[in-house]
């Protein structure tokens, strides 16, 4: 949702006072957060957007949604499988809207994008190389009841 302040608008105006609303976002200090960063370091974001990370801070929800929603909030870990940094990259490459539009952009850049995706994974991955990898990303699970 490009335009936070609209959408949580539209979210307040489709739920029901009492009803729930849920999201799952990434947070900035995760995983995708990184990626983001390296992407950025080759690519710069769209101008005038908001990260969509904020989504994934407490306090970013606040300042959206005020007193007309009740949070809880609780930091969660999604662990991403391949079978080989390599792997990661070309499942992201295609299937990762963020990822898949960066790497269409970054022309004569996209194998150094590439390859700096896969050191990414390489280096928040769990387990030993060479062979596959688990890479945790954090995420803000927020439950909130509408006032």
């Amino acid at each position: 949702a490009p335009d936070h302040h609209r959408a949580a608008a539209e979210l307040i105006r489709v739920t029901r006072p009492g009803g729930t609303i849920a999201l799952a976002s990434w947070t900035p200090e995760g995983f995708i957060g990184s990626m983001f960063k390296t992407v950025a370091s080759r690519i710069p974001p769209p101008s005038g957007l908001a990260s969509p990370l904020l989504w994934g801070t407490e306090e970013h929800l606040a300042d959206l949604f005020g007193t007309e929603v009740a949070w809880a909030h609780h930091r969660r870990t999604f662990t991403f499988r391949f079978p080989s940094p390599e792997a990661f990259v070309e499942t992201f490459a295609t299937y990762y809207g963020p990822t898949l539009k960066a790497l269409e952009a970054a022309g004569s850049e996209r194998a150094a994008l590439e390859r700096d995706l896969g050191d990414l994974a390489r280096s928040w991955n769990r387990l030993e190389q060479p062979g596959p990898i688990a890479v945790p990303s954090a995420y803000l699970e927020s439950v909130g009841v509408r006032g």
